[in-house]
């Protein structure tokens, strides 16, 4: 049970008055719930919302298209739920963006658009090649095929009823596209969704290294001082001069051959730099903590230097660390989405925010300047959420001058 007169039931009464913090946890919130269930929310569910669609590119928000989806030639193999889950479902079916429809007894006509400059295409299909049908059980229960059916038959008019119906319903859907479509004929929203996951992956590894590194050689340098400290402020130095974009193309030119995953690099790099902050804030914790008396207690009954240092010191200096990595989170969100922008993020065709930005820069003075401002706001809104809620946990924490 939460003691109600505690300081962490106080400090989340004062963190909850602060309107714009709770708003900023909203956001960060449905951001991880968003990347999570990515490929479950996103209307294009394949893999990287990589399904393209040349004649609509560059669509318009909120524009509705009817597609018929007709059987690939060569259908993809069937992936399992995690897989689909985590990387996405390919798509058994060609979806053809169309203009009308007719439906004829046993074949559809369509008119297939392909462009503004270009008239629509007319097309028949049979109902076969969009449902996979082409067998039929009869009232005994025989299978037959449908090649083999009377076509004046009651028995083939009951298969076309159906699978008629079947097309209709499920094999023509119109789809609308909220943030518009890129210059491949995707959909914006899609990619925007699955996108959201590399700049949450990046902040969460990027704050537990920075943190990892960070509280470990702050605490050693403030709680021991001497050669120590003096060792880890050099060296804290040493990476507070290097840039984090110059230490990623270093990594890039020097471990790009060992290390194939252009996500590990940008963890390594964002990591490497984000860890000297945390150091600093801790290092100044220790400095001020260990002279206290429950400090000093616990040296006088004879506890080693590691349990005092994370069973009796870490523990109450939390507040500050936890502020710290809030704002890295925002940072690393940024210094990800600055290196997708110079093309040194992920790559095509797995969508990142910074990627999606730096595509569409060049049309941000034009009418498709939705295509730049969609992942571009998506990052304002994330980093400020983080700040935000960093200020708020800054001043709940901070009881000093502050009513109950």
């Amino acid at each position: 049970m939460i003691d109600p007169t505690g300081p962490n039931h106080k400090a989340w009464r004062r963190f909850r008055r602060n309107k714009a913090a709770v708003a900023g946890l909203v956001v960060i919130i449905l951001t991880f719930f968003v990347a999570i269930f990515a490929y479950e929310i996103a209307p294009d569910s394949t893999p990287d919302a990589n399904e393209q669609t040349l004649a609509i590119a560059m669509s318009p928000p909120v524009t509705r298209v009817r597609f018929i989806e007709v059987i690939k030639p060569s259908p993809p193999t069937s992936v399992s739920f995690l897989s689909a889950f985590f990387m996405g479902r390919p798509s058994h079916y060609e979806s053809w963006p169309i203009t009308a429809f007719r439906m004829k007894y046993d074949h559809v006509f369509v008119d297939v658009y392909r462009g503004k400059t270009r008239e629509a295409e007319t097309r028949r299909l049979a109902y076969t090649n969009m449902t996979g049908l082409d067998t039929f059980y009869d009232p005994q229960g025989h299978r037959i095929a449908v090649t083999d059916m009377d076509s004046g038959s009651a028995m083939y008019a009951r298969f076309y009823e159906k699978t008629r119906d079947a097309v209709f319903r499920t094999m023509l859907p119109q789809k609308t596209f909220w943030l518009g479509t890129d210059r491949f004929g995707r959909d914006i929203l899609s990619r925007l969704i699955i996108g959201s996951r590399v700049s949450l992956f990046v902040g969460l590894v990027a704050v537990l290294i920075s943190l990892l590194i960070g509280v470990v050689a702050g605490a050693l340098a403030g709680y021991y001082r001497g050669w120590i400290d003096e060792v880890i402020l050099w060296i804290i130095n040493v990476f507070w001069s290097i840039p984090t974009i110059l230490l990623a193309m270093g990594l890039y030119v020097g471990a790009g051959a060992v290390i194939e995953s252009k996500l590990l690099l940008i963890f390594i790099a964002v990591g490497l730099t984000m860890w000297v902050e945390v150091a600093r804030i801790v290092r100044g914790q220790f400095i001020l903590v260990r002279e206290f008396e429950y400090v000093t207690a616990a040296q006088s009954m004879g506890f080693g230097s590691a349990r005092t240092i994370f069973r009796h010191i870490l523990p109450n200096i939390l507040g500050p660390v936890i502020v710290v990595a809030c704002a890295n989170f925002a940072s690393a969100i940024l210094i990800e989405s600055g290196l997708s922008y110079i093309g040194l993020g992920v790559q095509p065709p797995t969508p990142s925010w910074g990627g999606m930005l730096s595509e569409y820069k060049n049309f941000i003075d034009s009418d498709k300047a939705f295509l730049a401002l969609a992942p571009g706001i998506a990052i304002m809104i994330l980093v400020l959420a983080f700040n935000l809620v960093g200020n708020g946990l800054r001043d709940a924490l901070d009881v000093k001058g502050k009513p109950e």
